[in-house]
Protein backbone atom coordinates (compact mmCIF):
# COMPACT_ATOMS: atom_id res chain seq x y z
CA UNK A 1 0.00 0.00 0.00
CA UNK A 2 1.44 3.37 -1.01
CA UNK A 3 2.30 5.63 1.91
CA UNK A 4 3.61 9.18 2.00
CA UNK A 5 7.02 9.57 3.63
CA UNK A 6 8.35 13.00 4.59
CA UNK A 7 12.15 13.24 4.88
CA UNK A 8 13.72 15.88 7.14
CA UNK A 9 17.06 16.70 8.78
CA UNK A 10 16.76 17.70 12.47
CA UNK A 11 20.36 17.00 13.55
CA UNK A 12 23.69 16.86 11.71
CA UNK A 13 24.30 18.09 8.18
CA UNK A 14 24.24 15.80 5.18
CA UNK A 15 27.71 15.78 3.59
CA UNK A 16 26.90 13.24 0.88
CA UNK A 17 23.71 14.15 -0.97
CA UNK A 18 23.87 10.94 -2.99
CA UNK A 19 23.11 8.93 0.16
CA UNK A 20 19.81 10.76 0.66
CA UNK A 21 18.87 10.57 -3.02
CA UNK A 22 19.68 6.85 -3.11
CA UNK A 23 17.60 6.26 0.01
CA UNK A 24 14.67 8.24 -1.35
CA UNK A 25 14.85 6.31 -4.63
CA UNK A 26 14.71 3.01 -2.75
CA UNK A 27 11.61 4.09 -0.83
CA UNK A 28 9.99 5.14 -4.10
CA UNK A 29 10.90 1.76 -5.59
CA UNK A 30 8.98 0.16 -2.71
CA UNK A 31 5.94 2.06 -3.92
CA UNK A 32 5.94 4.99 -1.55
CA UNK A 33 5.52 8.69 -2.23
CA UNK A 34 8.57 10.52 -0.91
CA UNK A 35 8.83 14.24 -0.13
CA UNK A 36 12.11 15.92 0.84
CA UNK A 37 11.88 18.83 3.24
CA UNK A 38 13.03 22.13 1.70
CA UNK A 39 15.95 22.31 4.16
CA UNK A 40 16.98 18.65 4.00
CA UNK A 41 20.44 19.60 2.65
CA UNK A 42 20.89 22.80 4.68
CA UNK A 43 24.26 23.30 6.36
CA UNK A 44 25.29 25.50 9.29
CA UNK A 45 28.64 24.45 10.72
CA UNK A 46 28.12 20.78 11.67
CA UNK A 47 24.33 21.11 11.73
CA UNK A 48 21.63 20.65 9.09
CA UNK A 49 20.90 24.37 9.23
CA UNK A 50 20.84 26.69 12.21
CA UNK A 51 18.52 26.00 15.13
CA UNK A 52 15.61 27.96 13.64
CA UNK A 53 15.96 26.12 10.33
CA UNK A 54 15.91 22.70 11.97
CA UNK A 55 13.01 23.60 14.25
CA UNK A 56 11.04 24.74 11.21
CA UNK A 57 11.82 21.43 9.50
CA UNK A 58 10.40 19.49 12.45
CA UNK A 59 7.25 21.59 12.40
CA UNK A 60 6.88 21.24 8.62
CA UNK A 61 7.15 17.48 9.05
CA UNK A 62 4.43 17.55 11.71
CA UNK A 63 2.19 19.66 9.47
CA UNK A 64 2.88 17.68 6.30
CA UNK A 65 0.07 15.17 6.69
CA UNK A 66 2.48 12.38 5.75
CA UNK A 67 2.10 8.85 7.05
CA UNK A 68 5.75 8.74 8.14
CA UNK A 69 8.25 11.46 9.06
CA UNK A 70 11.71 9.92 8.63
CA UNK A 71 15.03 11.53 9.57
CA UNK A 72 17.95 11.62 7.14
CA UNK A 73 20.55 10.95 9.85
CA UNK A 74 21.42 11.41 13.51
CA UNK A 75 24.63 13.00 14.73
CA UNK A 76 24.09 15.91 17.08
CA UNK A 77 21.86 18.92 17.46
CA UNK A 78 18.40 17.99 18.73
CA UNK A 79 19.05 18.68 22.40
CA UNK A 80 19.56 22.33 21.42
CA UNK A 81 16.04 22.43 20.00
CA UNK A 82 13.99 20.85 22.80
CA UNK A 83 12.70 24.10 24.37
CA UNK A 84 11.44 25.33 20.98
CA UNK A 85 9.54 22.30 19.74
CA UNK A 86 5.77 22.71 19.44
CA UNK A 87 4.89 19.52 21.27
CA UNK A 88 1.13 19.89 20.90
CA UNK A 89 1.52 20.09 17.12
CA UNK A 90 3.71 16.97 17.12
CA UNK A 91 1.25 15.08 19.31
CA UNK A 92 -1.64 16.15 17.09
CA UNK A 93 0.19 14.73 14.08
CA UNK A 94 0.90 11.47 15.93
CA UNK A 95 -2.71 11.11 17.02
CA UNK A 96 -3.68 11.74 13.41
CA UNK A 97 -1.69 8.69 12.36
CA UNK A 98 1.79 10.06 11.61
CA UNK A 99 4.76 7.97 12.68
CA UNK A 100 7.97 9.84 13.49
CA UNK A 101 10.88 7.45 12.86
CA UNK A 102 14.59 7.66 13.62
CA UNK A 103 17.37 6.79 16.04
CA UNK A 104 20.60 8.04 17.58
CA UNK A 105 20.31 11.80 18.17
CA UNK A 106 16.58 11.51 17.43
CA UNK A 107 16.31 9.89 20.88
CA UNK A 108 16.17 13.41 22.32
CA UNK A 109 13.07 14.27 20.28
CA UNK A 110 11.41 10.95 21.03
CA UNK A 111 11.87 11.14 24.78
CA UNK A 112 10.91 14.80 24.93
CA UNK A 113 7.69 14.09 23.02
CA UNK A 114 6.93 11.23 25.42
CA UNK A 115 7.69 13.39 28.47
CA UNK A 116 5.60 16.33 27.30
CA UNK A 117 2.66 14.60 25.58
CA UNK A 118 2.75 10.84 26.05
CA UNK A 119 2.62 10.42 22.26
CA UNK A 120 4.29 7.35 20.72
CA UNK A 121 7.16 7.73 18.23
CA UNK A 122 9.29 5.02 16.64
CA UNK A 123 12.93 4.07 17.06
CA UNK A 124 13.92 2.67 13.70
CA UNK A 125 16.01 3.35 10.62
CA UNK A 126 17.35 6.61 9.27
CA UNK A 127 17.14 7.29 5.55
CA UNK A 128 20.87 7.62 4.90
CA UNK A 129 22.57 4.87 6.87
CA UNK A 130 19.82 2.32 6.26
CA UNK A 131 18.15 2.96 2.89
CA UNK A 132 20.97 4.98 1.34
CA UNK A 133 23.67 2.31 1.56
CA UNK A 134 25.52 1.46 -1.65
CA UNK A 135 24.69 -2.23 -1.38
CA UNK A 136 21.27 -3.70 -0.68
CA UNK A 137 19.50 -2.50 2.50
CA UNK A 138 19.24 -5.06 5.29
CA UNK A 139 16.21 -7.29 4.67
CA UNK A 140 15.08 -7.46 8.30
CA UNK A 141 15.38 -3.69 8.74
CA UNK A 142 13.40 -3.11 5.57
CA UNK A 143 10.71 -5.67 6.48
CA UNK A 144 10.27 -4.14 9.95
CA UNK A 145 10.05 -0.66 8.43
CA UNK A 146 7.42 -1.81 5.93
CA UNK A 147 5.40 -3.36 8.76
CA UNK A 148 5.64 -0.07 10.65
CA UNK A 149 4.59 1.97 7.60
CA UNK A 150 1.63 -0.30 6.90
CA UNK A 151 0.60 -0.52 10.55
CA UNK A 152 1.12 -4.28 10.62
CA UNK A 153 3.96 -4.48 13.14
CA UNK A 154 2.90 -6.12 16.38
CA UNK A 155 6.21 -7.03 17.99
CA UNK A 156 9.69 -8.41 17.57
CA UNK A 157 11.76 -11.31 18.83
CA UNK A 158 15.40 -12.32 19.25
CA UNK A 159 17.62 -14.89 20.93
CA UNK A 160 19.47 -14.12 24.13
CA UNK A 161 23.08 -15.24 24.54
CA UNK A 162 23.28 -18.74 26.05
CA UNK A 163 24.36 -17.57 29.53
CA UNK A 164 21.20 -15.44 29.74
CA UNK A 165 18.80 -18.34 29.08
CA UNK A 166 15.97 -18.18 31.62
CA UNK A 167 15.20 -21.23 33.74
CA UNK A 168 11.69 -19.89 34.36
CA UNK A 169 9.54 -17.93 31.88
CA UNK A 170 9.61 -14.14 32.31
CA UNK A 171 6.53 -12.02 31.65
CA UNK A 172 6.79 -8.27 32.14
CA UNK A 173 4.44 -5.50 31.04
CA UNK A 174 5.34 -1.82 30.93
CA UNK A 175 5.96 1.25 28.82
CA UNK A 176 8.81 0.79 26.34
CA UNK A 177 11.14 3.76 26.21
CA UNK A 178 14.78 4.78 25.82
CA UNK A 179 17.03 4.72 22.76
CA UNK A 180 20.58 6.02 22.53
CA UNK A 181 22.27 5.81 25.94
CA UNK A 182 24.33 8.99 25.56
CA UNK A 183 21.20 11.00 24.81
CA UNK A 184 19.05 9.40 27.52
CA UNK A 185 21.72 10.05 30.15
CA UNK A 186 22.16 13.63 28.90
CA UNK A 187 18.44 14.25 29.48
CA UNK A 188 18.62 13.18 33.14
CA UNK A 189 17.63 16.07 35.39
CA UNK A 190 15.86 17.93 32.57
CA UNK A 191 12.14 18.34 31.81
CA UNK A 192 12.60 16.20 28.68
CA UNK A 193 13.40 12.89 30.34
CA UNK A 194 10.16 10.88 30.71
CA UNK A 195 9.29 9.94 34.28
CA UNK A 196 8.55 6.30 33.52
CA UNK A 197 7.93 3.98 36.46
CA UNK A 198 7.68 0.27 35.91
CA UNK A 199 8.89 0.65 32.35
CA UNK A 200 11.00 -1.41 29.98
CA UNK A 201 14.08 0.66 29.15
CA UNK A 202 16.01 -0.17 25.97
CA UNK A 203 19.45 1.27 25.29
CA UNK A 204 22.14 1.22 22.56
CA UNK A 205 25.16 3.29 21.59
CA UNK A 206 28.02 3.71 19.15
CA UNK A 207 31.65 4.91 19.43
CA UNK A 208 31.49 4.62 23.24
CA UNK A 209 34.13 2.59 25.09
CA UNK A 210 32.66 0.27 27.77
CA UNK A 211 33.89 2.51 30.61
CA UNK A 212 31.95 5.40 29.08
CA UNK A 213 28.90 3.17 28.76
CA UNK A 214 29.28 2.32 32.45
CA UNK A 215 29.66 5.97 33.38
CA UNK A 216 26.42 6.89 31.59
CA UNK A 217 24.59 3.97 33.17
CA UNK A 218 25.91 5.16 36.53
CA UNK A 219 24.40 8.57 35.86
CA UNK A 220 20.99 6.99 35.24
CA UNK A 221 21.43 4.73 38.27
CA UNK A 222 22.27 7.55 40.67
CA UNK A 223 19.50 9.72 39.18
CA UNK A 224 17.04 7.01 40.25
CA UNK A 225 16.00 6.15 36.70
CA UNK A 226 17.19 2.55 36.49
CA UNK A 227 15.73 1.56 39.85
CA UNK A 228 12.23 2.45 38.65
CA UNK A 229 12.25 0.06 35.68
CA UNK A 230 10.83 -3.46 35.45
CA UNK A 231 13.43 -4.51 32.87
CA UNK A 232 16.45 -3.15 31.02
CA UNK A 233 17.05 -4.38 27.48
CA UNK A 234 20.39 -3.68 25.81
CA UNK A 235 20.81 -3.49 22.05
CA UNK A 236 24.11 -3.18 20.22
CA UNK A 237 27.08 -1.16 21.47
CA UNK A 238 29.39 -0.84 18.50
CA UNK A 239 32.48 0.80 16.96
CA UNK A 240 34.72 1.15 19.98
CA UNK A 241 38.28 -0.11 20.46
CA UNK A 242 39.62 -1.89 23.55
CA UNK A 243 42.92 -0.52 24.81
CA UNK A 244 45.80 -2.24 26.65
CA UNK A 245 44.90 -0.35 29.83
CA UNK A 246 41.59 -2.27 30.02
CA UNK A 247 43.34 -5.45 31.23
CA UNK A 248 40.25 -7.58 30.61
CA UNK A 249 37.65 -4.89 31.30
CA UNK A 250 35.04 -5.14 28.52
CA UNK A 251 31.40 -4.57 27.70
CA UNK A 252 30.37 -7.81 29.42
CA UNK A 253 32.07 -6.46 32.56
CA UNK A 254 29.68 -3.49 32.42
CA UNK A 255 26.65 -5.74 31.93
CA UNK A 256 27.70 -7.93 34.85
CA UNK A 257 28.21 -4.85 37.03
CA UNK A 258 24.82 -3.42 36.04
CA UNK A 259 23.12 -6.62 37.14
CA UNK A 260 24.55 -6.15 40.64
CA UNK A 261 23.12 -2.62 40.83
CA UNK A 262 19.47 -3.14 39.85
CA UNK A 263 16.78 -5.60 40.86
CA UNK A 264 15.23 -5.59 37.39
CA UNK A 265 16.42 -8.22 34.90
CA UNK A 266 18.94 -7.04 32.32
CA UNK A 267 18.70 -8.67 28.89
CA UNK A 268 21.06 -8.22 25.92
CA UNK A 269 21.04 -8.89 22.20
CA UNK A 270 18.11 -6.71 21.15
CA UNK A 271 18.50 -6.22 17.37
CA UNK A 272 18.67 -2.46 17.53
CA UNK A 273 21.38 0.18 17.38
CA UNK A 274 23.89 1.51 14.87
CA UNK A 275 23.85 -1.78 12.97
CA UNK A 276 22.32 -2.79 9.61
CA UNK A 277 19.85 -5.27 11.13
CA UNK A 278 17.51 -3.23 13.28
CA UNK A 279 13.89 -3.62 14.28
CA UNK A 280 11.36 -0.82 14.77
CA UNK A 281 10.36 -0.09 18.36
CA UNK A 282 7.45 2.06 19.63
CA UNK A 283 8.81 4.59 22.14
CA UNK A 284 6.12 5.23 24.74
CA UNK A 285 3.88 2.27 23.95
CA UNK A 286 2.74 -0.32 26.47
CA UNK A 287 4.46 -3.58 25.62
CA UNK A 288 4.77 -7.14 26.86
CA UNK A 289 8.26 -8.58 27.32
CA UNK A 290 8.22 -12.38 27.35
CA UNK A 291 11.30 -14.56 27.76
CA UNK A 292 11.38 -18.35 27.71
CA UNK A 293 14.74 -20.07 27.62
CA UNK A 294 16.78 -18.03 25.13
CA UNK A 295 13.76 -16.77 23.21
CA UNK A 296 12.82 -13.14 23.93
CA UNK A 297 9.82 -11.28 22.56
CA UNK A 298 8.60 -7.69 22.74
CA UNK A 299 4.92 -7.52 21.78
CA UNK A 300 2.76 -4.42 21.46
CA UNK A 301 -0.13 -5.43 19.23
CA UNK A 302 -1.76 -2.94 16.90
CA UNK A 303 -0.93 0.72 17.53
CA UNK A 304 -3.27 3.28 15.99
Amino acid sequence: MTKRIYIFSPSSAIRDKAVVRRGAARLKALGHEVELDEAVFAIHMRFAGDDATRLAAIHRAAASGADVALITRGGYGLTRLLPGIKYKAVAKAVHGGMRFVGLSDFTAFQNAVLAKTGAVTWSGPALGEDFGVEGEPDEIMQACFEDLVDGRGEGTGWQLPKPEAQAKPVNIKGVLWGGNLAIVSALAGTPWLPQVKGGILFLEDVHEHPYRVERMLTQLLYAGVLGKQKAIVLGHFTNYKPVPHDKGYRLQTVVDWLRTQVKAPVFTGLPFGHVPTKVALPVGAKVHLAVEGRDAFLVWGHLH
